[in-house]
């Protein structure tokens, strides 16, 4: 295969489960979860189901879902046949088809058996680590050279930063994940409505943490303190790394994105009560974080792969 193929496919699988994130909502925030019934991989009992907006839903979900899983085969396939293989390439692309297989999985005991809202969470966790690893895969094909006809990777150089830059990263992604989990879960259980009104919650700085008003909260403030986070890590990536412009600049990209995420949340609360509009401006909210954690993803592969212990 060579260098463009290779690129356009890695490409293709991630912009493939950025659709499966986004179809993947749309069947939370328009209730089409049993679209299909209980039937799976039939919808209904049937490979083509009766029309109705909940089973068309279901249904582009799964078929979305099907076509990743064959292009994140592909590219697992076409990464392990690269000479001399590359392990940094193959954690992508073997995490990526892992965490796919995971989710289908998942999504399939969520159709069949009842779930928990706190199953139904951890599956969109699941989705954002696959979309995350197919991400950082694309940007690796991206960073690597194949000689044509020989297939072998001329790897770029780098200067050496300090390695507490991917400490504090992987610290701030892990709390990201915690944040997000909290978020879906809110979302399965339809609780957004704990909290009304931005910034205030309910009128009050500190509000009665009671019913669905505790994690909306705690969802908010965990939203504050990522975005404070965020910018001092850019901070931090900017004193350090004396000018290291590729860390720069996905450091400046997860500020606007957590900027743009806190912003997205106050127009999610705005539209809490029209439903045809909330249906886009949680989908919004999605992408916007899916993005920021695989730019911080990013950021912290990078980090290790430059850094160097002082």
């Amino acid at each position: 295969m060579t260098a463009k193929n290779y690129r356009l496919l890695t490409l293709l699988s991630c912009i493939g489960m950025f659709l499966v994130l986004v179809v993947g909502v749309t069947v939370t925030n328009t209730d089409s979860g049993r679209g299909c019934g209980t039937d799976w991989p039939l919808c209904n009992g049937k490979f083509v189901p009766a029309y109705t907006l909940e089973s068309m839903v279901e249904y582009s979900h799964r078929a979305v879902s099907g076509i990743e899983g064959l292009l994140v085969a592909a590219a697992f396939v076409a990464t392990w046949m690269i000479r001399p293989r590359s392990r940094e390439a193959l954690i992508y692309a073997g995490s990526a088809l892992l965490f796919t297989i995971l989710q289908a999985a998942l999504g399939a005991m969520a159709v069949i058996w009842p779930t928990s809202d706190a199953v139904l969470a951890t599956h969109f966790g699941i989705s954002l680590i696959a979309f995350s690893s197919t991400w950082l895969l694309s940007a690796w094909a991206k960073r690597r050279v194949l000689d044509n006809g020989k297939g072998s990777i001329r790897r770029t150089s780098y200067s050496r930063i300090p390695a507490s830059i991917f400490g504090w990263t992987t610290a701030i992604l892990v709390y990201c994940m915690g944040v997000v989990y909290l978020g879906a879960y809110i979302r399965h259980t339809q609780s957004a409505g704990g909290c009304i009104g931005w910034p205030l919650c309910n009128g009050e700085l500190v509000p009665e943490l009671t019913n669905a008003t505790g994690p909306v909260f705690a969802h908010r403030l965990g939203a504050v303190i990522m975005l404070i986070a965020v910018v001092l890590l850019l901070v931090l990536v900017r004193n350090k790394t004396e000018g290291n412009k590729e860390l720069l600049s996905i450091a400046k990209l997860s500020v606007a994105l957590v900027v743009t995420q806190v912003l997205s949340g106050w127009l999610l609360t705005s539209t809490l009560h029209n439903e045809d509009v909330y249906v886009f401006t949680s989908l919004l909210h999605t992408i916007i974080i899916s993005a920021l954690f695989s730019s911080l993803c990013l950021l912290a592969v990078r980090a290790k792969q430059m850094s160097s212990r002082r």
